[in-house]
């Protein structure tokens, strides 16, 4: 009777820890909680630390407090000037209402699958309207704001908010990409062939230039040098004439020595003359003729 009443006892305490245990839940500090009874929501839970619920009756459901993310595949969009873009993109979000989210979307993957699809119109409907070169320019950021409060509009009514959407790659498809890349070559070696034209004609007109110079510049020397001989030579034969003047038989025989002297400077000079020859007459008399 005694151990049917230790038995009787002891799970009456197992039974009252199972019930303690059931009736106790924690929420972490990236957690919030909702306390769910019978499939009806009771109240919303954002205080970390231990909290009460009801035995087999309540359900706590939890949800993320950080900021989550959404990847959005590659979307093709074609944009106002008719180019197409292959563009990368992804968002932040966070819940916000986890009553209303339950209601709405119930988990996160529900909601991904739900918010995949408006990140992916609403960027095809913003960047559509956009050229090819406002995608790729400083206006991008701009963009991304748009898509974003786009978003937030549409999601109003699912407890979350959108925090931040960016694109992490915008380009042409592949084959345009190509097509694009071969322009742009045959871009940069027109203007190579440009440059180098041009180069060619600045280098020959520099030489033209510098030809012409070298061609005024020798005239103009040749017309100096012509000058400045015929001052000599005028001044030498100024010279000759006065000594001439002076004395005339010197000045013969100053000439007959630079005549020996210009015709005898080899070693082996010959010259074939008749004796009594006037060339060599100061060989046989002085100046004086004596």
């Amino acid at each position: 009777m005694n151990i049917s009443r230790a038995t009787i006892i002891g799970g009456a305490i197992v039974i009252a820890l199972i019930v303690l245990l059931m009736s106790l839940f924690t929420v972490q500090q990236t957690q919030q909680a909702l306390v769910v009874r019978l499939g009806q929501p009771q109240r919303f839970i954002n205080t970390v630390g231990l909290h009460v619920k009801m035995p087999f009756l309540d359900r706590v459901v939890y949800f993320d407090r950080r900021v989550l993310n959404l990847d959005l595949p590659e979307e093709e969009v074609i944009a106002q000037d008719r180019k197409r873009l292959v563009v990368d993109a992804f968002a932040r979000w966070r819940i916000t209402d986890p009553l209303r989210f339950y209601q709405a979307l119930t988990n996160t993957d529900t909601a991904r699958l739900r918010l995949q699809p408006i990140l992916a119109s609403n960027v095809r409907r913003i960047l559509g309207a956009e050229t090819f070169a406002a995608v790729l320019s400083g206006q991008r950021a701009e963009l991304m704001h748009d898509i974003r409060d786009a978003m937030n509009v549409e999601v109003r009514n699912f407890g979350i908010n959108i925090t931040d959407v960016r694109i992490k790659r915008a380009d042409l498809p592949a084959a345009n990409s190509d097509a694009i890349y071969r322009r742009m070559q045959q871009e940069r070696v027109r203007e190579a062939n440009e440059f180098r034209a041009q180069g060619d004609q600045i280098s020959q007109e520099i030489r033209s230039k510098a030809d012409r110079d070298v061609t005024v510049l020798e005239a103009e020397a040749t017309k100096q040098s012509e000058i400045l001989r015929g001052e000599g030579d005028g001044e030498r034969n100024r010279i000759f004439a006065d000594a001439f003047n002076r004395d005339a038989e010197f000045f013969a025989f100053y000439r007959s020595m630079r005549a020996y002297t210009e015709s005898m400077k080899g070693s082996n000079t010959t010259i074939v003359l008749s004796p009594d020859s006037e060339f060599f007459r100061y060989f046989e008399q002085g100046p004086t003729g004596r």
